[in-house]
């Protein structure tokens, strides 16, 4: 569905987002978060195809999107997001994957309300590598199978035959297996203990702003890349995980979602 529309004519070219729907068409997997939190804070015209994974890679090849990685044998892996951005050239538009790659491409063609303020680039590229490699991880055993059930019954089908969630979208591979009562409490702890050390580190701020945002002031990709994954959590686990993890650090990470509240505007 467009976020725009017109009455008159045919529509001026739009950005294409491919996003994959859970239970309900609603965006929920993190690394897809973070493209559509940058298209909403540019206010960027946008319009998301919504695949389900059996048909990612199909679908994907067909458009002649490039593959976002390749795997250690040489072979492509095709995974979403991926943004067709017709806007500057409606014959030759860009087709881009790679989350990474996304949001590069999205701050030098689109530079107004720059999610990467000047001189914070390097320090935000690691801000972001550190979510997504270590602050993420314990969440892992509670998400990928909460996300998984909650999937199409096509895409649950899909990834049963294969082992789980693949790279690229929430998780790596991992069987779609829950956790027993002790072992979800204990899990819970780790993720804890991530969220306790990121606010240690986020308290440095307090002297600048109000120390909700990782740049002290503005939002920025830093504060986009975990308010993603706040995201899933609320989206997969709204009882057992948002419930808990709102309230963690004085609720911090209630006034970070609030903070970026204005930019979850899904259509």
């Amino acid at each position: 569905m467009s976020r725009y529309s017109s009455r008159h004519g045919p529509s001026p070219p739009v950005i294409t987002l491919y996003d994959t729907p859970g239970h309900t068409p609603q965006p929920w997997a993190p690394n897809i978060w973070r493209i559509r939190f940058i298209l909403n804070y540019k206010r960027l015209r946008y319009r998301t195809i919504w695949v389900e994974f059996p048909d990612v890679e199909a679908t994907l090849r067909s458009i002649g999107a490039p593959p976002s990685s390749l795997r250690s044998d040489g072979r492509p892996v095709y995974s979403l997001p991926i943004v067709v951005d017709p806007t500057r050239n409606p014959m030759a538009p860009e087709i881009l994957s790679n989350t990474n790659h996304i949001a590069e491409y999205l701050e030098a063609a689109y530079p107004a309300r720059p999610v990467f303020p000047e001189g914070s680039r390097a320090v935000q590229t690691l801000f972001v590598h550190y979510i997504q490699e270590v602050f993420a991880k314990p969440l892992l055993p509670i998400m990928v199978p909460l996300s998984h059930q909650q999937l199409p019954e096509r895409s649950q089908s899909h990834f049963r035959s294969r082992g789980g969630i693949p790279p690229g979208y929430a998780a790596p591979v991992a069987p779609p297996t829950f956790l027993s009562g002790p072992q979800r409490e204990q899990a819970w702890l780790a993720v804890k203990e991530q969220f306790d050390f990121l606010a240690m580190i986020l308290d440095k701020n307090a002297g600048d702003g109000d120390g909700t945002v990782a740049m002290g002031h503005d939002v920025s990709y830093a504060d986009f890349a975990l308010c993603s994954v706040l995201i899933w959590i609320e989206r997969m686990a709204a009882h057992d995980g948002w419930a808990r993890v709102r309230t963690w650090n004085n609720g911090r990470w209630n006034r970070l979602w609030d903070r970026c509240k204005e930019y979850m505007d899904e259509f």
